[in-house]
């Protein structure tokens, strides 16, 4: 058996931050990626996971990567602007109203040559990655003293030895949900269920219209309001030579009969007898904005060469509210199975790359005690926010995101982004003080790590 000093579970972005991050403390460190082909990886495995892949001002600072250090390739394009519209009313943020080291809105990249790009670094640290097999099991032996702590069994018959594991799964925590089982008085998916607190994405790689893209380049575009389902969204990010990635998320398993007002919601059908599948939303999406001057199928052809396969990708996301890790075990869990993707607008990648190195870190050092609360010190102030707003719009309906969209535009008068939320003036009304006392409350009802929805002292080490 071989021996590491760490063993990370999930080669994606908080896998391959941990790796290097251990390695480069000098931990021994071995990254275990099962590995999946993928039209825009043709040479070479990597994670399945993937996203809209855009990046804010302030989050390339959570991150701790600059742009400026990926190699050619990884960014595809600048944002100057984000755009949210409902069915009646939209809004548009040029600012986040975070002070960044970044000195652009944001930008857009390609995911799997971000991927990529972090798994040479670590390499280059030093982390060994094992690719192309799964993990099978995991045995782990807190109190052992003669042996490492824990064994990590392979699908290929091969079996690794760590004193530190880190567990960077993503969402879907086939690894994870089994090795903290271990250490809960309850069965793990009373928490942590897939179906009840994942959401699943779909997007297309479509070439648009020179005209069109020039109009959506430089802007991040969400339609709220137009899908039934909590933080369900459409949405267009443009990308380079005038493609774009077309996408929805949504909620797993939602069922039609639950949705009331349907003939409000712009891409439902009186005669839809379920929800949409994903391509038929964007179908709808794209006849909804475009389909007066375009024929979408010929004029937004699909490209094929990109994404997982044909132009397309399914993906679980965790949309839940994180967990703490049982460190006296000498494990943490990082990234998406973490549960750090955001609870309001699933971008993810930023606190991956945090925790996963936050995690690398402290294994490299021989000591993960701090690890919980290291995490909340990097990320708490961005989960805080997002998990407050994804609960004050848990219950919106159109005509509520209209609302929000044309009560916020009065408050931007004052300041932009988050900023709209630090106060309202005179002029905005008393709409503007219902929607910034709703967020300030539900930041006070989470305040002080309470975002958690499993922490430390339940698990039973």
């Amino acid at each position: 058996m071989e021996r590491f000093d760490v063993a990370i579970v999930g080669g994606g972005p908080a896998g391959s931050s941990a790796g290097h991050a251990a390695a480069s403390a000098g931990a021994s460190a071995v990254v275990l990626e099962k590995g999946v082909p993928r039209a825009d990886r043709p040479d070479r495995l990597g994670p399945d996971s993937t996203d809209a892949a855009g990046i804010l001002d302030y989050w390339v600072d959570i991150m701790g990567i600059h742009p400026d250090e990926m190699p050619e390739g990884v960014v595809l394009g600048e944002l100057d602007r984000a755009e949210f519209i409902g069915p009646t009313e939209s809004l548009t943020l040029r600012s986040t109203g975070i002070e960044s080291s970044y000195d652009e809105f944001g930008f857009c990249m390609h995911r799997a040559r971000f991927d990529d790009f972090l798994r040479d670094r670590a390499e280059q640290a030093g982390a060994t990655y094992r690719v192309g097999t799964s993990v099978r099991g995991v045995e782990t032996d807190p109190a052992a003293t003669d042996g490492p702590r824990h064994r990590i069994e392979l699908a290929d018959g091969e079996a690794v030895g760590a004193d530190f594991l880190i567990l960077a799964d993503g969402p879907q925590r086939q690894v994870t949900s089994g090795v903290l089982d271990e250490y809960l008085p309850f069965d793990v998916t009373e928490r942590l269920s897939t179906r009840e607190t994942n959401h699943i994405a779909y997007q297309e790689h479509r070439r648009l219209p020179e005209e069109v893209f020039e109009e959506v380049a430089g802007a991040i575009k969400f339609w709220w309001g137009h899908m039934p389902g909590h933080t369900a969204y459409p949405w267009i990010f443009p990308n380079d030579d005038n493609v774009a990635r077309i996408g929805l998320t949504m909620p797993i398993g939602m069922d039609l009969d639950d949705v009331e007002s349907r003939e409000d919601y712009p891409l439902l059908r009186p005669e839809d007898e379920r929800i949409p599948q994903g391509k038929e939303y964007i179908r709808r999406l794209l006849e909804m904005e475009y389909g007066d001057e375009y024929d979408v199928e010929e004029d937004f052809p699909l490209v094929e060469e990109r994404g997982k396969s044909g132009g397309t990708e399914t993906y679980a996301i965790s949309s839940t509210r994180p967990i703490d890790s049982p460190t006296a075990a000498g494990i943490a869990v990082v990234g998406g199975a973490m549960g750090a993707t955001s609870a309001f607008h699933e971008g993810g990648d930023h606190t991956a790359v945090r925790t996963g190195a936050i995690a690398g870190e402290l294994a490299a050092s021989g000591d993960l005690s701090t690890y919980n609360d290291r995490w909340k010190d990097a990320i708490g102030d961005e989960v805080l926010r997002n998990v407050a707003m994804a609960d004050v719009v848990h219950d919106y309906d159109p005509d509520d995101w209209d609302w929000a969209f044309s009560t916020a535009r009065k408050l931007m008068e004052k300041s932009e982004g988050y900023g709209l939320f630090d106060t309202s003036n005179v002029r905005a009304g008393f709409g503007a003080a219902r929607l910034v006392t709703s967020y300030k409350r539900k930041k006070f009802s989470f305040r002080n790590g309470k975002y958690v929805q499993l922490s430390e002292s339940e698990y039973t080490v």
